[in-house]
């Protein structure tokens, strides 16, 4: 009897380990990820000859869009596989804008440029609002206007030089004029300047209504003289 209870016990071991483990205890591997190629592959063909390996630039346009400065482009690489590039804002004097893994075409924002919940824009780059809600001129954006380089990296390269798009009467990239601060320093001089003109205006208004007077006064005079 004891040997049967001890049989029946090792054939219930044995099928407790033929059970599916714990995903804890085996978890599945990991994906493997496949890194993007990147640069240019096959530097020379067959016959030892250097194979062509360049980057061109078909589209670089400044838009307008829905009130936001975009930058629209595309580009076409020559001996490398990559589908991807890189855009790169070069900032002169402070940290760079880049834009990784994107298409080979398509349309970015202009660095600074802000899209209010409905896509219109609503903050634009050399401007700062204030808390009244008027604009003045200059922010941490500075440096993307009026041009800046653009540097496209697909391994090979290219950089272009591009001029922010200017406002149109159905698109804007700047604050609306009738919310522009009254002394911005591009208003301040043209407020000095009326200013300095109104005295001026006056006085020759009365110049001329002196000159008026004297004219009608020897008129008068004239018809009042005797003749003879």
């Amino acid at each position: 009897m004891r040997g049967a209870f001890v049989a029946l016990f090792a054939v219930l071991i044995g099928l407790g380990g033929a059970l599916p483990s714990n995903a804890v205890d085996d978890p599945s591997p990991k994906p493997t990820i496949e890194e993007p190629v990147y640069g240019c592959i096959d530097p020379v063909d067959e016959y030892g000859v250097e194979r062509q390996c360049q980057l061109k630039i078909n589209i670089v346009t400044p838009v307008c869009d829905n009130d936001v400065p975009k930058l629209r482009y595309k580009v076409t690489p020559t001996g490398t596989p990559s589908t991807k590039v890189t855009i790169t804002w070069d900032n002169p004097s402070g940290a760079d804008v880049v834009y990784p893994d994107l298409p080979l075409e398509g349309t970015v924002n202009w660095p600074g440029a802000v899209e209010g919940p409905d896509g219109k824009g609503i903050d634009w780059p050399g401007w700062t609002e204030l808390p009244d809600g008027s604009w003045v001129e200059g922010d941490a954006y500075d440096w993307v206007r009026p041009n800046v380089k653009v540097l496209f990296q697909v391994n090979p390269e290219a950089t272009v030089t591009v001029s922010y798009p200017p406002s149109s009467p159905v698109c804007i990239t700047d604050p609306p004029d009738d919310e522009v601060l009254a002394d911005n320093p591009k208003t301040v001089v043209l407020s000095a300047t009326g200013t300095d003109a109104g005295p001026l205006v006056l006085a020759g208004a009365g110049l001329v209504v002196v000159g008026a007077l004297v004219v009608a006064g020897v008129a008068i005079a004239r018809r009042r003289r005797p003749t003879y």
